[in-house]
């Protein structure tokens, strides 16, 4: 079929629709995870933990942290994954990636020299789970080599190597520190199985779906895909070499009148994790600079990307000071001059940043 042809405002509108970032805010955890597909697990707490960002950021200040836990320990309505909270109705496609065997040669020949651990492993969950980590003696026969942060982590490398071959759950968090199950039983069951065939078609519709628009084919970014081969439509957006494909569903919607409003994004959220996507149809740059030494940051430790309707226009360089319980604002940067109603806009945005915080709104010193 012919391309559609959109203008980058139409582009920008149909990715901020996707991602629940339009006037119009979700009611519940359970509906904003299954609408953007996965929701980004970090630690980092210079604003909030990523999961609880992206969450507040959709929900409002209404939303808590045990909101997300009731979701996923008690209702069951999503479930972790690969550092993802991911919606229960995917199960069964990740059930079928979880069939196939382990990508790496590494992990494949370190389970072989493990299976007596492995063994241990299933049988004092089928025991006694839910286990925390720290409840799992390591009796690791070969311990896990690594250059990185998982060197000899055998007990953690083990269960996450088991959760990706579909025998283990993880079952919930105590603070960061993750609960464990067997798969059969914490999963819910009676879900319809998905072919191993029809896997990567599916989650490539699932994933425009929750983007909107994106490229069929680009480089892989951190933990998960953000390009979407044959699914959706194609479309060429003016000014942006290049095709895209598009949901058919978000193309409908365009004809609805747009209705914006202000965000500070966790700079994992999706809406600008695909950092090339948000340059070439937001116009947008953005590094994310806590790696990089202070005097090199040009917008800050932890900046977040500033939303106000269809543009992407700053970043906010801002820390919760629990401590002195504070919100510091830093500064924010505009990438273009704003105007009066823009930087009203934003300055409700921090004030309502600072009370879900239920911290007071100070300038650092």
């Amino acid at each position: 079929m012919e391309p559609h042809r959109l203008s980058k405002q139409d582009a920008c509108r149909l990715a901020v629709r996707a991602q629940l970032l339009d006037a119009g805010r979700p009611g519940f955890v359970a509906e904003v995870v299954d609408e953007l597909t996965v929701l980004n697990i970090d630690p980092t707490n210079a604003i909030a933990p990523s999961e609880d960002h992206i969450l507040w950021s959709r929900l409002g200040g209404g939303y808590e942290h045990a909101h997300l836990q009731a979701a996923s320990e008690t209702d069951k309505t999503v479930f972790e994954y690969d550092g993802m909270y991911r919606a229960i109705a995917d199960l069964p496609l990740y059930r079928a990636i979880m069939r196939r065997p382990l990508r790496y040669q590494q992990a494949r020949d370190w389970m072989t020299a493990n299976a007596a651990f492995r063994r241990d492993i299933l049988s004092r969950l089928a025991d006694a789970g839910p286990l925390r980590t720290s409840d799992i003696p390591d009796t690791a026969q070969r311990p896990w080599g690594s250059t990185g942060w998982t060197n000899n982590r055998n007990v953690t490398q083990m269960l996450e190597l088991l959760v990706r071959l579909g025998e283990v759950a993880i079952a919930g968090r105590s603070g960061r520190e993750r609960w464990w199950d067997l798969a059969e039983r914490w999963y819910p069951s009676g879900l319809p199985e998905v072919d191993d065939a029809d896997v990567d078609r599916l989650r490539d519709e699932r994933r425009l779906q929750s983007l909107g628009i994106a490229r069929a084919r680009q480089t892989e970014v951190p933990l998960e895909r953000m390009d979407v081969g044959a699914a959706g439509e194609p479309a060429e957006v003016d000014g942006v070499p290049g095709s895209w494909r598009v949901d058919p569903v978000g193309l409908d919607e365009l004809s609805r009148p747009f209705e914006g409003r202000t965000a500070l994004l966790s700079p994992f959220d999706r809406l600008v994790f695909d950092r090339a996507r948000a340059q070439e149809l937001f116009g947008f740059e953005y590094v994310l600079e806590m790696y990089k030494p202070a005097a090199k940051r040009r917008w800050g430790y932890f900046a977040l990307p500033v939303l106000h309707g269809d543009a992407l226009i700053g970043k906010l360089d801002a820390k919760a000071d629990r401590r002195a319980g504070v919100l510091r604002v830093f500064a924010a940067h505009r990438d273009t001059e704003w105007s009066a109603r823009q930087a009203s806009d934003v300055a409700a945005e921090i004030t309502t940043l600072a009370e879900w915080l239920g911290l007071e709104l100070a300038d650092a010193e």
